[in-house]
């Protein structure tokens, strides 16, 4: 998956070492189900798998820890009561599976919920929850509500009406989150979480494709997912992620200040083993945080332009600059004041992001005349510049 969500490092605060002894003493913990923990090869339901999930939330909840799930597995749930002999292939097909299994599974998590005295609820997500700012705070308020109530929020992407590869065809933009692991990374991030784990099929990230190489170990720790290294571009056959979409979602979580453990969650022991410390799975440590807005900025906003640099632009940013009209070539889209625009390099790599404070036809307006070559595009505080 490309690299394409920018981060700041200058405004950050530095994390101090740590060892898996926080995974152990986290208190908001993320718990992110994949398809192919939750359902078999056919599509039918994994149910052991899913109560085993339920069964390590619920203790975690009597321990006084907050937990949300991040499930997959309505469209798999939806193939099978359809009695379809092949995963979908169609958007149309695929929300139509969505919307038939969707309540399939949340009545599945309910009744394990129930079974051990533990209120869940439903939250069903689109990307434009995350891209205005005014719903993203307002999810912030409910989830917040949920915890102090003891309630266990399962959330899912709406698939029946939202599924991105729908939305955006044709257009060229890449969506805000494009399957559930990034979309538990940014759930994570936004919650402050301690702790996520994407929990898989796999006992982690591997050295290679296992697959294809039986020699393939697992790794341990990853302090850099952007720079692993490793085979892992394959993708679940029944998901939309695969190994590679983990690696950004930890990347992600990991700017939020979260530790990320990637892990199996077919092995039946795995995820209590990760829960206490134990050398489980792949664990991503967390970095320099990021403020809540500024993730706000770098990872849910969905940018309405771009802000091409002039030479020499980039590096006055990285030296703590505001982005004024001087460094900019070409402005591109129309965007309004307080919109979030990508900044790219001249060359075109992306350098980060920011929040405008001139709509697009006075910033071109700036630009095109030299007498407004100081004039101000993006505060210093309002941009989140992509990490080296």
């Amino acid at each position: 998956m490309s690299q394409l969500q920018p981060v700041s490092t200058p405004r950050g605060t530095a994390v101090p070492p740590v060892t898996r002894e926080a995974i152990a003493a986290a208190r908001r913990i993320v718990l992110k189900v994949g398809t192919g923990v939750v359902t078999h090869g056919d599509g039918t339901i994994a149910l052991s798998r899913l109560f085993r999930v339920v069964e390590s939330a619920s203790r975690l909840r009597r321990e006084g820890r907050e937990v949300l799930i991040v499930t997959s597995g309505a469209v798999g749930l939806g193939r099978v009561a359809l009695q379809l002999p092949e995963p979908p292939e169609t958007a149309e097909l695929k929300q139509t599976c969505a919307a038939i299994g969707q309540s399939r599974l949340m009545e599945l998590y309910q009744q394990g919920f129930a079974r051990l005295g533990v209120t869940c609820a439903q939250i069903l997500i689109t990307w434009t929850d995350f891209d205005d700012r005014v719903r993203y705070l307002n999810l912030h308020e409910t989830l917040q509500s949920l915890f102090r109530l003891g309630v266990v929020p399962v959330v899912n992407e709406n698939d029946a009406i939202s599924l991105n590869d729908r939305v955006y065809r044709g257009t060229g933009k890449r969506p805000i989150f494009d399957d559930n692991d990034r979309l538990g990374a940014l759930v994570a991030s936004e919650l402050a979480a301690d702790l996520i784990v994407l929990l898989t099929d796999v006992p982690g990230v591997m050295t290679a494709d296992p697959r294809r190489d039986p020699e393939a170990s697992l790794v341990g720790r990853i302090d850099r997912p952007d720079e692993h290294g490793l085979d892992v571009d394959g993708r679940s056959v029944l998901g939309r992620g695969g190994m590679a979409s983990k690696l950004e979602a930890a990347r992600v979580a990991s700017r939020g200040g979260c530790h990320t453990v990637i892990a199996s969650g077919v092995d039946p022991g795995a995820l209590d083993r990760v829960l206490a410390g134990e050398e489980e799975g792949t664990w991503i440590p967390p970095r320099a945080a990021l403020s809540s807005r500024s993730r706000w900025i770098a990872y849910c906003s969905h940018p309405r332009g771009t802000l091409v640099l002039a030479e020499g632009g980039t590096e006055r940013l990285r030296g703590g600059e505001s982005l004024r009209a001087a460094d900019v070539v070409r402005a591109e889209g129309a965007f309004r004041r307080g919109d979030v625009v990508e900044v790219r390099a001249l060359d075109g790599p992306l350098v980060g992001r920011g929040v405008v404070a001139l709509d697009s036809r006075l910033v071109l307006q700036a630009i095109s005349h030299k007498a407004g070559a100081g004039v101000e595009i993006v505060g210093r505080e309002h941009l989140i510049l992509k990490e080296t």
